[in-house]
């Protein structure tokens, strides 16, 4: 029995597809948490076992870790969260005594990289999401963290600014190269770490995508997939500050952003050699061809 959370988001919906092809034939039931079973697709209520409910509560997990071996754990956005340890660990806790109630044998998460970095305390998001990493590994369970950088997809929300003014805005530096991985990719690694369950232990898995780039690669990439000029607008933090509060997003995850974004400028994302291990396929080239410009054309 696989659980997968959060089943209607871009990262778990691609985790529960890929199982829902390949899980049957080894044997493997499927079991969902999800808040609204409205949103899955009939066909796929029709072949998975739905627990009804957050993944943050007690009683909702401790129904859905029954004669589970395996969790794909992803936390959800809690734009009004009190604290950045509540939206992460706090939301996390009920989950992590469950496991060891339950004696699920192997869990998969959701992270980020910057692990043993200078700035991994001071990395907003990234740091509270090390923090459930470990608050996880400390349960006992086999874990395993996927180290993620940006997600390209992270661009669909500004397919509007993209299709309308030819401009793509993001917080680094023009020409600072990083990493940057497509969510399908990270669902794959998830998926098979999932269905092949001999690893034991805890640790990290990058997801780094086949190569680095900077600002000013991705906007000629965009513009060369889109047939039209698309220009880079750097945003200074104290904008990125202004739109997430004009947005009705709490202090203290405003803060979060901001301080993620600042350590991604710093190198936080560069910790980690790629290796064809740590590399993932999608080329960000093959990410614009197949789901930006359809978006954009939309």
């Amino acid at each position: 029995m696989i659980v997968i959370t959060a089943p209607t988001g871009q990262i778990g919906g691609r985790v529960l597809g890929i199982l829902l092809n390949e899980a049957p034939e080894r044997g493997e039931e499927l079991r969902v948490i999800v808040r609204d079973p409205g949103k899955l697709p009939d066909a796929v209520r029709d072949r998975v076992d739905v627990v009804t409910g957050s993944h943050g509560d007690a009683e909702v997990v401790d129904r859905a870790f029954a004669g589970a071996d395996a969790v794909f754990w992803l936390v959800p956005p809690h734009p009004q969260a009190p604290s950045l340890d509540a939206a992460y660990s706090g939301f996390t806790r009920a989950a992590a005594k469950a496991f060891t109630v339950h004696g699920v044998g192997h869990v998969v998460g959701v992270s980020a990289l910057g692990r043993g970095t200078p700035a991994a305390g001071r990395a907003g998001h990234v740091t509270a999401s090390l923090a459930m990493d470990d608050l996880i590994a400390g349960t006992g369970v086999a874990y395993r963290a996927l180290a993620c950088p940006s997600f390209m997809d992270n661009l669909l929300r500004q397919v509007a600014s993209i299709r309308d003014d030819g401009v793509f805005t993001d917080t680094a530096a023009a020409d600072r190269t990083a990493p940057t991985a497509s969510t399908g990719d990270i669902a794959a690694a998830a998926a098979g770490l999932l269905l092949d369950r001999s690893w034991t232990g805890t640790g990290e898995v990058p997801v780094l995508g086949p190569e680095d780039l900077s600002a000013n690669d991705m906007v000629r990439i965009m513009s060369e997939v889109l047939g039209r000029p698309i220009r880079y607008q750097r945003q200074s933090l104290e904008d990125l500050r202004a739109a997430f509060t004009g947005r009705g997003v709490g202090d203290a995850i405003v803060q979060g952003y901001v301080d993620m974004m600042r350590s991604k400028d710093d190198g936080i994302d560069e910790g980690v050699r790629r290796t064809p291990e740590t590399a993932s396929p999608t080329t960000f080239r093959q990410w614009c061809e197949e789901v930006l410009k359809p978006a954009v054309q939309a």
